[in-house]
């Protein structure tokens, strides 16, 4: 890592020490936090939110499918759809999020992509004009206050055998009480919510679920893996009155 690197990691981290505002709207607090890592975002991050690649493969897009990533920040994940499907094969790519100065770095990398939109909203209330194919939340759930409302919503927009994608941390029901309340602790400084209950619900919206669960490296401290979850739902027909996991 080059000194420059070094010396923009340090930036975040020291932003990360310091947590999230705990002041204003939702929208005010995330712009405030994000304000200065946004152009380091993609890199830092990298290193931090795993699964993400895996997750979008296990979506499966395919071609002419129409597709919605809720809190997009960066757009990063532009890069992993198009290494499965070549962004211009596909009919639509709507990124939403409620931050300025990350949608402002995903505007950049949408450029020249007529089919890619960036969108400043709200989670829980946008909606597409049209059901779509594929809808994706990657590290986002945790970080949206009432959740329940985006998985509803999420679910909502997505046609008759389209596909809900999630990859996020998570509180697991199997870990001791200690753990999982040093990682709720330590997340929350920097406003990200863990929670026991976000997979569970992910669960019950469909009884035919590809879900793993499993433990990943953080930067800067060695020793630590925190939990994260990858969650493939599909919408039947009609509404599922069981669950089941593979």
């Amino acid at each position: 890592m080059s000194q420059t690197d070094l010396a923009a990691d340090i930036r975040i981290l020291w932003r990360l020490l310091r947590g999230q505002p705990r002041q204003g709207s939702h929208a005010e607090r995330l712009a405030a936090f994000y304000a200065a890592q946004a152009e380091r975002y993609d890199a830092f991050r990298a290193r931090l939110l795993h699964g993400r690649a895996e997750l979008i493969e296990a979506l499966a897009i395919p071609a002419g499918a129409s597709m919605v990533e809720l809190g997009c920040g960066t757009g990063g994940n532009l890069d992993a759809i198009a290494r499965v499907r070549p962004l211009d094969t596909l009919a639509s790519v709507q990124l939403v999020d409620l931050c300025p100065p990350l949608l402002a770095v995903a505007r950049r990398r949408a450029r020249g992509l007529a089919n890619v939109q960036v969108i400043e909203a709200d989670a829980t209330l946008w909606r597409p004009a049209q059901p779509v194919d594929r809808v994706l939340l990657s590290y986002s759930l945790t970080m949206m206050p009432d959740w329940q409302a985006v998985l509803a919503n999420a679910w909502a927009m997505l046609a008759p055998g389209g596909r809900l994608g999630v990859v996020d941390f998570y509180l697991p029901g199997s870990a001791r009480r200690f753990g999982n309340a040093f990682w709720r602790r330590w997340f929350a400084h920097d406003g990200v919510h863990l929670s026991d209950r976000h997979l569970p619900a992910l669960r019950t919206l469909c009884m035919d679920a590809w879900v793993q669960e499993r433990r990943a490296a953080l930067p800067y401290l060695p020793g630590l893996r925190a939990p994260y979850y990858l969650f493939v739902g599909t919408r039947p027909e009609r509404a599922c009155t069981a669950t089941r996991t593979a």
